[in-house]
């Protein structure tokens, strides 16, 4: 089980980076925008910098929905390889089966 400080932090980041997605969005997009001058392009890409660290997406790490853990982490499952094993051992994971031969 990952430190529970740790899997707040994330969640934390989680909700910022949703609450801030369409300013970063329309800001980013503003500062590539060739048609508009150099000065406001300029101008979104400092607004872009004055917006919290932690609301930025790719800051957002993937942890296990069960144990929290960083590494190992399935994304169509949500869930890290031990996690996933643990719970296909004990068959409740629909059409995982242990291998055997």
């Amino acid at each position: 089980m990952a430190k529970t400080s740790s899997i707040e932090k994330n969640n934390l980041r989680k909700k910022l980076a949703k609450q801030y997605s369409a300013k970063r969005a329309k800001l980013k997009a503003l500062s590539k925008d060739p048609k508009v001058s150099m000065e406001e392009r300029f101008g979104a890409q400092l607004k872009l910098a004055e917006l919290p660290r932690n609301s930025s997406p790719g800051r957002v790490r993937n942890r296990c929905e069960v144990s929290g853990r960083p590494r190992g982490y399935y994304r169509k499952l949500k869930l890290s390889r031990i996690a996933l094993r643990q719970l296909g051992n004990f068959g409740q994971v629909p059409g995982m089966v242990k291998s055997s031969w």
